[in-house]
């Protein structure tokens, strides 16, 4: 009798059935939303103390030798870096008489100052400014700070410091409101190259805001995020810079935004003309 029953139930609405039980991911990308502020709404920020003292924490272990890598908060075991970044870093320094001044927009505490530092160990002068928001840079001058490794507010304030080589922005650009007026205002400051890394794309010519939902067990924190058209991004720099290298972002994997669009997370190196 049941599997009489079983057998006359339509399959759209077995599918449906099957839907309502089938487990849904706690984090990722979520949505398509019509403008920032609708999924900001949404969301929690990344301007939480909660964030701030997670991410001191780790780095502070690094920084004393009781860890050997942090990204985003999270300490791993080995040191996980970017061939392509690295060799970059490493080609301008040696066009700069062996002197490396890195602009890091976004950095937060010094991921990547700490990531790539011993790799770094051949530059002569190293010369690390980190850009964030206030209280990162109120943490980073009280706890964090050293000789190479300095925390500013604002471009201008890191350049005050001194020519700097190269503006380095990884995973930041999405996380702006207007990412290309702020491409622009990056574009006048004329730096010698401008790396970007970390930078979410889409598989289609559409470009989306989403809702980003960290994972807990990192920490708990919601935030609205860009996927980019990748040619349209590429553009907004040919005016004053030339693209000479792109690569795949060693650290994000591709995601599947929906049934039918995947993105991918790639990296360039922008040359001034």
């Amino acid at each position: 009798m049941k599997q009489r029953i079983k057998n006359i139930i339509p399959d759209s609405i077995k599918t449906t059935i099957k839907g309502m039980f089938a487990a849904k991911p706690k984090y990722g990308w979520f949505g398509n939303y019509s403008n920032w502020k609708a999924a900001k709404d949404m969301c929690t920020g990344y301007d939480s103390d909660v964030i701030l003292e997670k991410v001191k924490e780790a780095v502070l272990k690094v920084k004393n030798g009781e860890a050997v890598y942090e990204r985003d908060s999270v300490l791993f075991d080995t040191i996980e870096y970017s061939q392509p970044l690295l060799d970059a870093f490493v080609s301008i320094a040696k066009e700069s008489n062996n002197e490396l001044h890195v602009v890091d927009f976004g950095g937060s505490l010094g991921s990547s100052y700490f990531q790539n530092r011993s790799f770094l160990s051949d530059v002569s002068k190293l010369e690390w400014s980190i850009v964030e928001q206030k209280h990162f840079v109120d943490c980073g001058k009280k706890s964090i700070e050293s000789e190479q490794l300095k925390f500013y507010y604002t471009i201008e304030d890191a350049l005050n410091r001194g020519k700097a080589n190269v503006l380095f922005a990884s995973s930041v650009m999405q996380y702006f409101e207007s990412p290309y007026e702020l491409i622009a205002k990056c574009l006048n400051h004329n730096f010698d190259y401008i790396i970007i890394d970390r930078t979410a794309f889409l598989e289609s010519p559409e470009e989306r805001i989403t809702i980003q939902i960290v994972p807990e067990s990192i920490y708990k924190a919601s935030y609205p995020a860009w996927f980019f058209n990748e040619q349209k991004f590429i553009q907004a720099f040919l005016g004053k810079y030339r693209l000479v290298n792109e690569f795949d972002s060693k650290f994000d994997p591709r995601e599947k935004l929906d049934d039918k669009v995947w993105s991918y997370r790639k990296g360039f190196v922008f040359k001034k003309k």
